[in-house]
């Protein structure tokens, strides 16, 4: 065997350090902030690495498809609702920066509650254990009788409930649906029945239910049909919109429609499965960019907000 001594390191051939190239550099290094300074001068000083650096270049993308009229679809988890932050996807759809929304079937019980008691997010723990849980009158009667309605004119889901929370509600303001109505954005909601609290109600019309939610697949196909060079964000969704999203990129490229380059984007505070291959690996395959960000959404939605409203 061979044996290494000190003596051998004096043989060691080394170079000079300036002529190595360094991944870490001085100039993507961050900032501290001043008493005086803005939130733009902060975004600005983060430094240019991993996370951080990611949301730079989402944000750099979300404005460039706002000026050029480009795709901007959003993808939403219902926990993204429940712990907050609707008031920010509410300003970027006011703002210009949301061309379709989309949510899985319980969105719409949390959009609603907000809107209509300023709460939601029941304690299951200590509901379940007295048969309580999900059993909230108004909701379930509110929803699936929006449902029903909505889908007779010949709406989706998403629609349905907006359109009826903009309508009777008492805070429609803070309801991502009925802002969605309101300024005529797509805003669809996908079902897996027997998932959401609303199934498990006298009131739920299944077939009505089914209905929509195959009428805001196709409106959400459609959004996805026009993604070349836009961007799509899944934001907290570990399985059900990761599995839309490749059924319906699937759907449009089989129907000739080019969807090949666009940006994907994931956020959510662990790596799951589904989002890596269904959001970011399989579609981008043929070009574009997959950009993942993993941090808690109460911290990376605000900042990629603020980046999105105070870039240039």
């Amino acid at each position: 065997m061979k044996e290494i001594t000190v003596g051998d390191l004096r043989q060691i051939r080394t170079y000079p350090l300036k002529t190595r190239k360094s991944i870490a550099t001085r100039s993507d290094f961050g900032c501290p902030s001043r008493k005086e300074d803005s939130l733009n001068v902060f975004l600005e000083r983060l430094p240019n690495f991993y996370m951080a650096r990611s949301l730079k270049r989402v944000a750099e993308n979300i404005r460039n498809c706002n000026r050029s009229k480009r795709a901007l679809h959003w993808s939403i988890g219902s926990h993204v609702i429940k712990n907050g932050l609707s008031p920010y996807l509410i300003d970027l759809m006011k703002e210009g920066f949301v061309s379709a929304i989309s949510f899985n079937g319980s969105a719409p019980i949390h959009d609603f509650e907000i809107s209509f008691v300023g709460a939601t997010s029941e304690d299951v723990d200590a509901a379940l254990g007295e048969g309580k849980f999900g059993l909230a009158k108004e909701t379930a009667e509110f929803i699936n009788m929006a449902t029903v309605k909505g889908v007779a004119e010949g709406w989706g889901l998403g629609r349905s409930v907006g359109e009826r929370i903009r309508r009777e509600c008492p805070n429609p303001n803070d309801s991502l649906l009925a802002t969605a109505a309101e300024l005529g954005i797509p805003a669809t909601v996908h079902l897996a029945v027997g998932t959401d609290i609303i199934h498990i109600h006298p009131s739920f019309d299944p077939q009505a239910a089914g209905l929509g939610s195959y009428r805001d697949f196709l409106t959400f196909a459609s959004s996805i049909a026009n993604l070349e060079d836009g961007i799509y964000l899944n934001i907290g969704s570990a399985v059900i919109l990761p599995e839309i999203f490749l059924k319906a990129l699937s759907l449009v490229r089989n129907l000739g429609h080019v969807v090949d380059k666009f940006c994907a984007v994931n956020v959510d505070f662990i790596r799951h499965y589904r989002p890596r291959r269904n959001v970011l690996d399989r579609p981008t395959s043929k070009g574009g960019e997959a950009i993942e960000i993993i941090g808690p959404h109460e911290l990376i939605l605000p900042l990629l907000h603020a980046m999105v409203i105070c870039g240039d």
